[in-house]
């Protein structure tokens, strides 16, 4: 692990009280002056070694090809309450409303008066619910992992319909792991935390199902990747404080928001577990100002597809009326 904390030493990291928790993020200011404040939420069993590879490029476009200066950002990248090296919640209550309560302090702290909110899986509920929580703060919402529609289409169509093929397969095959999480966390995580191959084969396995790699995850992440996220979880003993996310919120996190007015700018990755077409991603998100389907890339698209994930944080971004 010497390597990897070389990598993260080299950026600069922080903690702060929030709430009664210690929140570790790592927080890099663009040497832009219009820069815009972006803060990046990751999921589980994601970490925040899925965004060191994009720090650079995001806070310094120039300097890393050259890229146009006005694509630049302030980039704040927590960990999770639970998660990876920040506090682990010992109370109630932690759950998606109170992580984006969380955030909008930690935003403020640092200065922000507005800023984007990016996420997938976790990170996209999070996002989400700082629209409703912090309004006047939030500019824009940039996610890779949406809600279910509010309603279907009357016909739906081709792509619509594959869509939800792929949905119901993962609801009847692919829930144990969250339904285990959310109803008894306390449980599996003793086998989790005592055994570095239980551990290892609890998230290596999501990376194989929940990737743009037919079934072989090292298509997709180096042996090296895979390792060091798993040994985050494995270091740090959050084999039960992550999981807990799951029995605060699964219940309510992904569909308890009627309608999104925030400006969006939303991806669909091919392999993701929810796809929306664009029609359906309307009737939640009534502002929606950016929409694209990619051709690669899965759950993990910040390190499996970083180019794509990279170009279009951009390209949704530039959509939200910033500058």
């Amino acid at each position: 692990m010497d390597r990897v904390a070389t990598r993260l030493n080299a950026v600069p990291q922080f903690t702060t009280a929030i709430d009664g928790l210690e929140v570790h993020f790592i927080h890099l200011r663009s040497p832009e002056p219009d820069a815009v404040p972006l803060i990046l939420t990751h999921g589980w069993p994601g970490s925040v070694l899925e965004f060191l590879d994009l720090l650079g490029p995001l806070t310094d476009p120039v300097a890393h090809g050259g890229a146009d200066p006005g694509d630049a950002f302030h980039v704040v990248v927590p960990s999770l309450p639970g998660y990876g090296f920040g506090g682990k919640p010992t109370e109630v209550g932690w759950g998606v409303e109170r992580i984006a309560d969380a955030w909008a302090k930690l935003m403020r702290r640092l200065g922000y008066e507005r800023y984007v909110a990016q996420g997938g899986d976790w990170g996209a509920p999070v996002s989400i619910a700082l629209a409703g929580r912090d309004p006047e703060h939030l500019a824009g919402l940039s996610l890779n992992y949406p809600l279910a529609p509010r309603r279907g289409a009357e016909e739906p169509t081709a792509e619509e319909r594959a869509d939800l093929d792929d949905l119901k397969r993962f609801r009847a095959e692919g829930m144990g792991y969250s339904t285990q999480q959310a109803t008894r966390p306390q449980t599996v995580a003793y086998g989790l935390t005592d055994s570095p191959a239980a551990q290892c084969a609890w998230i290596v396995e999501k990376f194989a199902a929940w990737s743009d790699c037919d079934g072989n995850p090292e298509d997709s992440f180096s042996r090296d990747e895979l390792l060091d996220n798993v040994m985050v979880y494995w270091l740090n003993a959050t084999a039960a404080s992550s999981a807990r996310l799951y029995w605060e919120s699964f219940g309510t996190a992904f569909a308890a928001v009627e309608e999104i007015a925030t400006p969006t700018a939303y991806v669909a990755y091919p392999r993701e577990i929810i796809r929306l077409s664009e029609r359906l991603a309307r009737t939640r998100f009534t502002d929606l100002r950016y929409y694209n389907r990619v051709e690669r890339g899965g759950h993990f698209a910040a390190l499996e597809v970083p180019e794509i994930f990279l170009a279009e944080v951009r390209a949704g971004a530039r959509t939200l009326g910033l500058r």
